[in-house]
């Protein structure tokens, strides 16, 4: 529930000679699939949001760090990914701007602790999962010790319709302390079960009824 906008900005003013991107797609929640299906059903629209994000951070380099066990996922961003530097429109020099991104995949074992960002980061440098204390934060000293964003796959796929209609359209979603969407899936003893996304402020009642 961390503001994104206030973790980019502290990544984006902390002097560094490297800045590093992090998506978390470590979805290891019992029951949970929401993350998978965004990235098998629209790989594109969640490298779009990582490459919106890098680039406002000031980062050339960034992470998706998966669950081993989601191999159609990752064979699916491989291929999205092929095709957007084929297309140009990721490595160096995109769009004959001068930025350059490489966005590239890290299996992670399906550690329930590796979804917090620390475990994650400490996992992702070839350590053991662990969380460890803040501060310092991740986005000031995150990943080999440089300034580093951690977002999840939800809020990085939000990031092309946010740039595309504009921030009053997301803030016309959902609660004013809390706009948008929030997906769940749904399963056990209910009416219907799969996927359901629903405005924030939505009662669990009327998500299971």
């Amino acid at each position: 529930g961390f503001s994104t906008g206030e973790k980019w900005k502290a990544a984006f003013l902390t002097p560094s000679d490297q800045k590093y991107m992090v998506c978390n797609a470590e979805e290891s929640d019992p029951g949970a699939f929401m993350d998978r299906t965004l990235m098998e059903g629209n790989p594109f629209q969640l490298l779009e949001g990582i490459s919106i994000a890098s680039y406002a951070i000031g980062s050339n380099r960034a992470y998706i760090y998966i669950r081993s066990e989601y191999k159609d996922s990752i064979k699916r961003i491989n291929n999205a990914i092929k095709v957007l530097r084929d297309l140009g429109l990721l490595g160096d020099n995109i769009l004959d701007s001068g930025y350059n991104l490489q966005i590239s995949l890290r299996k992670g074992p399906g550690a329930f602790v590796c979804g917090e960002e620390t475990a994650l980061i400490a996992s992702l440098e070839g350590r053991r999962g662990m969380p460890s204390s803040k501060p310092p934060y991740p986005s000031t000293s995150g990943y080999l010790g440089r300034p580093t964003v951690v977002n999840n796959v939800e809020t990085l796929s939000n990031l092309p319709k946010i740039i595309n209609y504009g921030p009053s359209w997301f803030k016309g979603i959902g609660t004013a302390d809390c706009p948008g969407t929030k997906i769940f899936s749904i399963s056990g003893r209910v009416a219907l079960s799969g996927l359901v996304e629903v405005p924030m402020g939505t009662t669990f009642d009327t998500i299971v009824n």
